[in-house]
């Protein structure tokens, strides 16, 4: 992995960049140049290669798996099973930087037009700090430790062990991370107000604004928080009791469908016919396979021969709620 030895050779040899003259902030402006105008430490993945060329490469790799090679060639498939927009979006999926919240996600997902996915979305993934943390860590450990805080090596982990697929090559993880910087955060996806820019840009050049830098970076996680869980026990099931069929309806077209559309990833497929229905309705209870209840909060495993697998979704992908929507729905 060359490109990571470049990019840490280059941020250590300076750790921080103090720009010589002051930048006046704007809403279009990226945060990473904030941030680093204001003295803050560069990524260990920080890198300005942004050709459009290599930019539009990027995004080929990501929504369709493979690119034009720099031979001139199509270069190989990624992987033969998923693409990255299979579990993630490219645009920002959430009303409020600050908080990871499934209700209010799926109601910007129907007002925008947006996937309802289990991974979270590439926007602003470079402004992050920490990938495959919280629960990944406590079940998977030693196999995401390596991708905790190093971005590069997050994503390697998923080309390779969720994608079922190969590790990028040196270009193609240069032009993924080209595509990534394009869709940073702005300083307009921080909703801040007249009076913050004013605040923002009283910063002082040539020194390390401490008190500026958190106090940027509170508008918005750090991480992707992740909290795995257990199907819930017979007893504590509402079988839709309590759902809203018509919410339970939306994350059937936008997050289920995603996936068991015909033609898409997964071998069992779905639409909204009765007998489809039926099926899901007669093994919402117990935990077998099916269960509605038992494959949102386990998914399953890659197998021999079949490699496609389906992710679980963790508590602030789908809520506890969403999940007795989704069998209002099913049970309707």
């Amino acid at each position: 992995m060359k490109l990571f030895t470049i990019i840490v050779a280059t941020v250590f040899s300076g750790m921080y960049f103090i720009p010589t003259e002051k930048i006046e902030f704007s809403k279009e402006s990226s945060l990473t140049d904030v941030l680093i105008a204001l003295g803050d430490k560069k990524p260990i993945h920080y890198t300005k290669v942004s050709s459009p060329e290599l930019i539009q490469q990027g995004l080929e790799i990501v929504t369709k798996g493979r690119t034009t090679a720099p031979n001139g060639k199509k270069s190989s498939l990624q992987s033969k099973y998923f693409t990255c927009i299979d579990c993630h979006n490219i645009m920002m999926e959430d009303p409020d930087l600050r908080k990871s919240d499934p209700e209010a996600r799926l109601a910007y997902a129907v007002k925008n037009n947006i996937p309802f996915l289990s991974g979270t979305t590439f926007y602003g993934m470079v402004n992050r700090e920490h990938w495959y943390n919280e629960d990944y860590q406590v079940k998977y450990g030693d196999l995401v430790k390596p991708a905790k805080d190093t971005l590069v090596n997050a994503i390697h982990l998923c080309t390779v062990e969720c994608s079922q697929g190969r590790a990028f090559e040196d270009w193609e993880l240069e032009a993924v991370m080209a595509y990534l910087y394009s869709i940073e955060y702005k300083l307009a996806d921080l909703k801040l107000t007249a009076e913050d820019y004013v605040k923002l840009n009283g910063y002082q050049p040539n020194t390390k604004n401490e008190e500026l830098i958190q106090w940027i970076k509170s508008f918005y996680l750090q991480y992707s928080p992740a909290t795995f869980l257990d199907p819930l026990s017979e007893d504590k099931r509402g079988y839709g009791e309590s759902g809203n069929a018509e919410n339970g309806k939306l994350i059937y077209e936008i997050s289920c469908m995603q996936c068991h559309a015909t033609g898409r990833v997964t071998n069992y497929t779905l639409d909204q016919s009765k007998i489809d229905l039926k099926h899901l309705k007669n093994n919402i209870k117990g935990h077998n396979h099916f269960s509605l209840y038992n494959i949102t909060r386990k998914g399953t495993y890659a197998l021999p021969g079949y490699r496609p697998y389906m992710p679980n979704y963790t508590l602030e992908r789908l809520s506890h709620q969403q999940l007795e929507d989704l069998a209002a729905y099913i049970n309707r």
